[in-house]
């Protein structure tokens, strides 16, 4: 990609153009922003680094890249930590310059930023770049200060020290001072008062004077002044005022003849109001309405709504459509309810043909926008599923709705090197109640944002990687706090492939252990067409996340009531409990996995095939009714239960709707307080096969159940 670098002079934004270029990206312009007045070294500024700007200017001679500058007129106005535009604030003068920057050099698709471990500063970066459709940079984001520092100085980073703050730092000693000089005084202070060794705490400011990119010039600091900003005795504030300074060439020719025009002043005024937002084009979605269907788990806090559309094959309605009248439903029902999209924590999108990801994407972004969501755009996972072949319109939408705003969202848009970006309006994870909801997590290479080309062994070790790199952005582990491993299996893997996945799955696990207390995972390998990026591999963990670290229980024991929960006069039997996973943890959280095999089936010894499918459905609500209520859960704690069913079954999905309804039905009739909602509480999803391991996908029916008390 063209990139546009944001440059504050500082170590951090040099280095991370040295990353663009050796992740292949080609940097063709620089940006900068400064006071109104030169002679003022520092703003009151929660976003930019301004201390030795007199200097900057001469980057573009140094690397003959054009620099476009700006004065900051605004101020830090909002404050909160995620932004939305705001008149006057000092971010809508970095919005004037990129878009000054991208009018005259329109090639330019991203923007690199020395961003380490700021949200504050991160997440203001995303939306300037959302806002002019730009992809943001931040290979150093997430990065081992201490590993970065050496590899900075390793690297040829020559920089030094314009501010001070922090203990053990003097502005009468230090400033001025080398950066490679002053490395081993930094881990001092690490060790001695748990600085932030790359001056991520305020601790220092930077300004570099040679790199390896100012291929013409480097810079010679002559004179400068120290200007004390407070005396304190502890941890003095001073910075560096440059005086005088000339540019010393790198060979004969570099500085023979100035190029000019190479630095542009960028004027001009903020935007008074906020941009408008799309809004959703209804005018196709009237004539798909009839075909749409709905459920709704019971739980009236955190409870599921999912919208499906039965077969197209009759109507010219494409994916974009069926998307478009899914979400718009979605959206309905969330009205009705009192909610909107902030209130989601999760959707499970489900779409024909991978083929119009794109398309679907662009659809999906009608409604579901940052705007929409100030508290945090929902996870998400995107699956290919044999939607038509089971009778299906050619769109899906499960959503998970919470109703509050207690959620955490973790979403980071920048290509780093920490983990796949969520370029978009999705997220990496979302944390409610305890439940950490991460997105479908696929083997990608984070900064290069390409999938691992070694097979799906290769992947899936990177889906994992990619994980707990998230997982430990909230403080636990996918080896330790993991509830429940949804695997998909794209069915272009090979099977000798696939049968090696799980091992390799536990073994990641097994090296990842820390010494916390270990849940003990269930995992579902699901077969699907076809995944995101022609993936082969795509993986999806639930995490609880202790909230009371004092809380020793590892999981609450089996509680076996003494009540009678017969059903249909189905007794327990031993290879009953066969067919079920469950994990019950801290009394709080029930999920149950339920795997019904052909070998099951046979167990059931109903000998009219017509049947077969409503003994073997009854069987699955008589299971499940069990579990919950075995373990002091009911029907009410649900929040979500999805029926997975193989296309080998042969049943579309009303004949197979239409069985699991009546088997509610008559268990609400067994008993006489009413167990399930009135209304359906399950969703229905095709998939080409299931099962427990990846080496084993021969369940014809799997029920995974979620529950939440609280």
């Amino acid at each position: 990609m063209k990139v546009v670098a944001l440059v504050s002079g500082g170590k951090d934004s040099c280095y991370v153009m040295m990353k663009c270029i050796q992740y292949g990206h080609e940097i063709v312009a620089l940006a900068n922003l400064l006071p109104v007045d030169d002679s003022v070294d520092e703003l009151d500024s929660y976003m930019y680094q301004t201390v030795g700007h007199q200097i900057i200017v001469s980057y573009a001679e140094c690397m003959n890249v054009p620099l476009f500058r700006r004065r900051i007129r605004g101020s830090s106005r909002h404050q909160k930590l995620s932004y939305q535009m705001t008149p006057d604030d000092e971010v809508e003068d970095l919005f004037v310059l990129l878009s000054e920057v991208k009018r005259q050099i329109p090639s330019i698709t991203a923007v690199s930023s020395g961003a380490i471990a700021s949200d504050y500063q991160r997440l203001r970066v995303e939306s300037i770049c959302s806002r002019l459709g730009l992809v943001s940079l931040a290979f150093l984001w997430k990065q081992d200060q201490t590993l970065l520092l050496q590899e900075m100085i390793a690297n040829g980073i020559k920089a030094i020290l314009v501010k001070v703050a922090a203990i053990g730092l003097d502005p009468s000693k230090h400033l001025g001072k080398d950066l490679a000089f002053m490395e081993p005084y930094l881990l001092k202070l690490k060790e001695l008062y748990g600085s932030n060794v790359c001056g991520e705490g305020g601790e220092y400011e930077t300004l570099t004077l040679d790199c390896p990119l100012f291929t013409n010039a480097r810079i010679v600091l002559d004179e400068f002044q120290v200007v004390l900003h407070s005396p304190d005795s502890i941890a003095p504030v001073g910075v560096l005022h440059p005086t005088t300074f000339h540019l010393e060439k790198k060979d004969s020719n570099s500085l023979e003849k100035k190029e000019p025009g190479l630095v542009f002043e960028v004027q001009g005024d903020g935007p008074n109001t906020p941009e408008s937002t799309r809004q959703p084009d209804n005018g196709t979605v009237e004539h798909t309405r009839n075909r749409v269907s709905l459920s709704k788990t019971g739980k009236e806090n955190t409870f599921s709504i999912c919208c499906w559309l039965e077969d197209s094959s009759q109507s010219s309605t494409g994916l974009r459509e069926d998307l478009e009248t899914a979400l718009k439903e979605t959206e309905s029902q969330l009205l009705k309810q009192g909610f909107n999209w902030q209130n989601v924590l999760y959707i499970h999108l489900y779409i024909s043909d991978m083929s119009e990801f794109a398309a679907a994407n662009e659809t999906y972004v009608k409604f579901i926008t940052h705007e929409k969501c100030p508290f945090g755009v929902p996870s998400r996972s995107t699956i290919e599923l044999p939607l038509v072949q089971a009778g299906l319109g050619k769109a899906y939408v499960e959503v998970l709705v919470a109703n509050d705003q207690s959620k955490r969202v973790l979403h980071v848009q920048s290509i780093s090197s920490w983990a796949p970006s969520c370029i978009g309006p999705y997220s990496q994870a979302t944390l409610h109640k305890g439940v950490l909801h991460m997105a479908g997590q696929l083997g990608l290479d984070p900064p290069t944002m390409n999938l691992r080309n070694e097979g799906a062994v290769a992947e899936l070790n990177q889906a994992l990687t990619n994980s707990e790199a998230i997982a430990e952005a909230f403080r636990c582990s996918i080896s330790s706090s993991a509830l429940l491993f949804v695997v998909f299996c794209s069915a272009r893997t090979e099977e000798s492939e696939r049968s090696q996945l799980h091992e390799k799955f536990l073994s990641f696990l097994d090296l990842a252990k820390s010494s916390r207390r270990v849940l003990d995972p269930i995992f579902l390998y699901i077969l699907v067409p076809d995944l995101p990026k022609r993936a082969l591999v795509e993986v999806k963990p639930v995490l609880y996340v202790q909230e009371d670290s004092e809380t020793d229980d590892e999981t609450r024991q089996d509680q076996f009531g003494e009540g009678d929960y017969g059903c249909w006069g189905y007794k327990p039997e031993e290879w009953h409990q066969d067919c079920v996973q469950k994990r019950v943890v801290d009394g709080k959280i029930c999920v149950t996995i339920l795997s019904i095999s052909t070998e099951v089936m046979k167990k059931l010894h109903e000998p009219k095939e017509e049947q077969q499918l409503e003994r073997v459905t009854r069987f699955c609500v008589y299971l499940l009714n069990k579990t919950l209520y075995e373990n002091s859960f009911s029907w009410n704690d649900t929040t979500s239960l999805r029926i997975h069913f193989s296309t080998s079954l042969g049943v579309s999905v009303k004949r197979l709707f239409n069985v699991f309804e009546t088997a509610f039905k008559e268990l609400n009739e067994m008993s006489p307080e009413g167990r399930v909602a009135k209304e359906p509480i399950f969703n229905l999803v095709p998939v080409l096969g299931a099962g427990n391991s990846s080496a084993s996908l021969d369940n014809i029916i799997t029920c995974e159940l979620f529950s939440l008390r609280s």
